[in-house]
């Protein structure tokens, strides 16, 4: 059966489907021996030779879920132009390519889970899932109660609005502000760039769950295999908050 490039590059574990799209717009992808640019286009991974750089690719590939704790200034991708640590430095005796499910920034730490699973990260990632992820997070100064309505109100960015659900303060000291807050759909360093709006500086950001899984047990640096019951859990929990 014929399916769309970028989903079966993302089954065969090369890439998530949304970095697939970008292969294929680079020209390194080929079906058959012809490059292919165009993201409409089809192919039956079965009967048609795929390749990636190069590389035949093939949907025989063992599944792998994995969470990690990412310590801050690592870089979420698999490689770097320049030549900063990479996730892929803190999984490379994991025996199957993987890859990460969404991100976190060069500054952050906490919880990421990797798959070479497409269908799987797509469902986790997607913000249409609507997956929760638990984070806790230091701002500079003293947070006021009103500032605090003010943050749970939204705050206005440029592409969207900042409006973290559960924001409770968990500390505070004369410097800074400790809180907890949990997102369903993560834009591009938004909880940073929400509190810079709110005229505050996010000096510390640690992801610690997503949906049921946590980061017990992983010291920074440390990863572990996913359980069959956790992955179901993750799927349940995208099942459940799919619109």
């Amino acid at each position: 059966m014929k399916e769309r490039l970028q989903k079966i590059i993302a089954s065969a574990g090369i890439d998530s489907r949304r970095h697939a799209e970008v292969l294929i717009t680079s020209g390194r992808v080929s079906v058959n021996g012809e490059i292919v640019t165009e993201l409409g286009v089809k192919a039956d991974p079965r009967k048609d030779v795929i390749r990636v750089d190069g590389n035949t690719i093939s949907l025989e590939t063992t599944r792998c879920y994995i969470a990690l704790h990412k310590p801050a200034e690592y870089v979420t991708t698999m490689s770097d132009p320049q030549k900063r640590p990479t996730v892929a430095d803190l999984v490379k005796d994991v025996p199957e390519r993987v890859y990460p499910i969404g991100r976190l920034d060069y500054d952050s730490s906490g919880l990421l889970l990797l798959t070479n699973d497409g269908d799987f990260a797509q469902k986790i990632q997607h913000p249409r899932f609507q997956v929760p992820k638990n984070y806790r997070v230091k701002i500079s100064g003293r947070l006021s109660r009103e500032e605090l309505k003010q943050i749970i109100n939204g705050v206005k960015l440029p592409d969207t609005v900042f409006k973290p659900e559960n924001l409770k303060i968990e500390k505070i000291n004369d410097k800074s502000t400790w809180l907890s807050l949990t997102l369903r759909e993560g834009k591009n360093r938004i909880i940073r760039r929400g509190f810079e709006a709110a005229g505050r500086q996010v000096t510390r950001l640690v992801r610690e769950s997503i949906g049921k899984i946590t980061l017990a047990g992983l010291k920074e640096g440390q990863w572990r295999n996913l359980t069959g019951r956790e992955i179901s859990q993750l799927l349940n929990d995208s099942n459940g908050q799919k619109r």
